[in-house]
């Protein structure tokens, strides 16, 4: 890498930095606190038995050894482990507005590294297409932080296509402890199939099951609704499959809208079926509000 691209590089990361911990807020964090609770209890010491505490947590080999009754006391274990898993598959870099798909992925994952960040929480990345092309093991601290930001940015993928179980299967086979899962993508599948399909929720199954796990789809505008632009030619991203559309028709545009609406509304059912919550992010508006939006929404369905 030249001199003037490492540069270009981490003025890019700087901004970003700069960016997000501006909206990494101490309302975010709370929520983040709020909403992503630790793996567990931790027992911490015995004290006696007070009128109106849980019998359930009498123990009873210090009750037998005192004569009297103690309960354990347990104080929740906070340290998180926040796993990204963030697509560089092909069609990440699509953009018809300020920013591409990859941006705006790179950008949530650093206000989110951020918030795990204050919240003394570890930071893991796993960035995929249909392989696993990079894994950086989860740790703390800033440096740590922006690497993953650099990663998500400048990692130049060997592959093109889009394999979501194989980032799924993967992240359970490295990841045995309870962790948050952010899967970032623009959940555009290489492989329509049956099988795939059905590959894809069995590892979204398996996956929530084991973590705390959160889809967060991408997408842009113009992914959506075609533009009234005449004959208009197309290349399929990750395949390179070259199409001409003819967007002066209706009928054109109204077909490919539809298709649109029914890819979506299918992975939405997916993720209702599974219980998994899903965050939906489109390149031309800011992120921030839905986020925090997000945020309050499962605040409220825990209590």
């Amino acid at each position: 890498m030249n001199a003037d691209r490492t540069r270009e590089m981490l003025r890019k990361v700087r901004q970003i930095e700069i960016r997000t911990n501006r909206l990494v807020t101490d309302s975010l964090v709370g929520h983040y606190h709020s909403v992503f609770k630790g793996r567990g209890m931790d027992f911490d010491e015995v004290r006696e038995y007070e009128p109106g505490d849980d019998v359930r947590a009498i123990d009873w080999n210090v009750t037998a050894r005192a004569g009297r009754p103690f309960i354990k006391k347990f104080v929740e274990e906070r340290e998180l482990t926040l796993l990204l898993l963030v697509d560089v598959s092909a069609s990440g870099r699509f953009g018809s507005v300020d920013q591409s798909k990859r941006e705006l992925a790179a950008e949530l994952a650093s206000v989110l590294a951020f918030s795990a960040l204050r919240n003394q929480d570890k930071v893991g990345l796993i960035l995929f297409t249909d392989q696993i092309e990079q894994y950086v093991p989860p740790k703390k601290g800033r440096r740590h932080v922006l690497r993953v930001l650099r990663e998500i940015l400048y990692f130049k993928p060997s592959s093109r296509g889009t394999r979501l179980s194989t980032a799924l299967d993967f992240a359970n086979d490295i990841t045995r402890r309870r962790a948050v899962v952010f899967c970032i993508s623009d959940f555009q599948f290489g492989d329509t199939s049956e099988q795939a399909q059905l590959e894809f929720r069995r590892a979204l199954r398996r996956t929530n099951r084991r973590h705390d796990l959160v889809a967060v789809r991408i997408h842009d505008r113009h992914e959506a609704a075609l533009p009234d632009v005449g004959i208009l030619a197309v290349e399929d991203s990750e395949t390179g499959e070259l199409l001409e559309i003819d967007t002066h028709k209706p009928k054109v545009r109204e077909q490919f809208a539809q298709f649109a609406r029914l890819q979506y509304d299918s992975l939405r059912g997916a993720f209702y079926a599974e219980g998994i919550d899903h965050l939906n992010l489109s390149t031309a508006e800011p992120y921030l509000a839905p986020l925090i939006q997000f945020f309050k929404g499962r605040e409220r369905r825990r209590q």
